[in-house]
């Protein structure tokens, strides 16, 4: 083709600079999730909910230097799957390369039916595929054209939304300084305390974590952009040093200011508690000020996984010999996959569509199942560094100057604790059914790549057998 490079000669470049990969993974943690899922987890854990998001933060500090160090022990990989391949093994690479990008094609899916729903708030009678097409265009286009488009993009979509917390937290100081009258007292410090510390006891404590958890999911995107950042042997190490220190800064700041501002029982459970703080301290537009974050959120989520879908594709086909493989596993002149996120885009799309004929719940319940998976997708990278760290000792190889601290105890601690969620989510009804679709999915895919490799064994073995008769 015209416009691809060779097969054989498939190289990403290095546009991505260090204010882009550290709004990539720090934007894509920050979305729905605090902006309209956390007054749930408030609801569940009370005060403790600060304590949830600073343990879980700092588990997620860990994954990133396991995975910063696997990253830079080879900058030639075109993901973190490449590791899990070399370190787990074919079948498990399979698995988690299909299973990372199923997950973010449905949570595409799902993001894009809800920014249909977030523009009809100011159109009403605009049908939701009209804004998902629009949407998933626009996308396309800016990820068709180079890596630094789409850098750019995801690093605005991200100020937006920082700037909504930032804005959230003067607010809240202001508010506590001032004593504010809110319609259920005063804002104060005094608020954290009502209750006490574990309000709904270790219960509500442990059963926050699964939205807690679910609030970091993207944080692992930096392993996707390793290969197309520029002098990655600097930006990357500093990315992954100070991106989850700011989420837990912003999310434990923001959280903060709304348990100071209102007593914890008095914040929303079920729409944003951003839209009770900015309405109390006085902006009348406060409904279409986070209606037009949540949508900069939608969208981010949506570049993100265009992004994601994108390069993992090309890297599960690279140097693939079917057709769809060779088509997949290709670059444009710009060195961007895009057949691949062609190919991604238009797997999304099908939600669009889908909209008018299945009821929205049913993209909740696939959207849970795509975050479930993620407590796999993060176990097999911590476990693929465990084995990286084994070979070199076994060879008697040096690790190089960005090593994973307190190893192995920290990827053991990191493992116990997505072990830990797992079993959390055994004590709800919807994140159990969540859990058991996750689980048939990957026994699934399981299945599948050894029945594959079984027939195509079997095929060799004909073709082997057919050859020695014509001779």
């Amino acid at each position: 083709m015209k416009n691809t490079q060779s097969n054989t000669d498939q190289s990403f470049s290095r546009e991505l600079k260090s204010r882009h990969v550290q709004l990539i993974a720090l934007g894509g943690t920050i979305g729905t999730g605090l902006f309209l899922g956390s007054g749930q987890g408030i609801h569940l854990a009370g005060s403790s909910i600060v304590l949830a998001y600073l343990i879980t933060g700092v588990m997620c500090f860990l994954l990133m230097r396991a995975l910063g160090e696997l990253l830079l022990s080879d900058l030639n990989v075109h993901s973190y799957i490449d590791f899990i391949q070399r370190y787990l093994g074919d079948n498990m690479s399979f698995v988690a390369g299909w299973t990372y990008w199923i997950c973010w094609i449905t949570i595409a899916m799902a993001e894009i039916t809800a920014a249909g729903q977030y523009m009809q708030y100011w159109f009403p009678h605009l049908p939701q595929w009209v804004t998902g097409v629009f949407l998933l265009g626009i996308l396309l286009l800016l990820n068709s054209v180079t890596v630094k488009a789409f850098g750019e993009t995801e690093f605005w979509f991200a100020i937006i939304k920082i700037v909504a917390i930032v804005a959230l937290i003067v607010a809240g100081i202001y508010m506590v300084a001032v004593r504010f009258a809110t319609p259920v007292g005063h804002a104060s410090v005094a608020n954290l305390a009502q209750g006490g510390f574990f309000a709904n006891g270790w219960k509500g404590f442990f059963l926050s974590f699964q939205m807690v958890l679910f609030s970091f999911v993207g944080i692992e995107m930096v392993g996707m952009t390793a290969s197309e950042t520029a002098n990655p042997k600097k930006i990357l190490p500093k990315a992954i040093n100070e991106i989850p220190m700011r989420i837990i800064l912003f999310y434990v700041g923001s959280l903060l200011a709304l348990m100071c501002i209102y007593p914890w029982q008095a914040i929303s459970a079920t729409s944003s508690p951003f839209v009770q703080v900015f309405k109390n301290a006085g902006i009348q537009a406060a409904a279409s000020v986070i209606n037009f974050v949540v949508l900069t959120a939608a969208a981010s989520a949506c570049n993100s996984s265009l992004f994601t879908t994108g390069r993992m594709l090309f890297s599960l086909t690279y140097r693939g010999k079917s057709r769809f493989a060779k088509h997949m596993g290709t670059l444009s002149k710009a060195q961007v996959p895009v057949h691949a996120l062609r190919f991604s885009t238009v797997i999304i799309a099908i939600s669009v569509f889908l909209n008018l004929i299945i009821p929205g719940h049913v993209f909740a319940f696939v959207a849970s199942v795509a975050t479930t998976c993620f407590l796999f997708i993060w176990g097999a990278i911590v476990v693929a560094h465990i084995k990286y760290r084994r070979q070199l000792q076994a060879n008697h190889e040096p690790t190089h100057g960005f090593k994973m601290p307190l190893f192995p105890a920290s990827d053991y601690m990191i493992l116990i604790f997505l072990g830990m969620v797992g079993v959390v989510l055994l004590f709800r009804t919807d994140t159990l059914i969540a859990l058991i679709g996750s689980a048939i999915w990957l026994v699934a895919l399981s299945l599948g790549k050894k029945l594959r490799d079984r027939e195509r064994v079997g095929s060799l073995a004909d073709t082997s057998d057919d050859s020695e008769e014509l001779k």
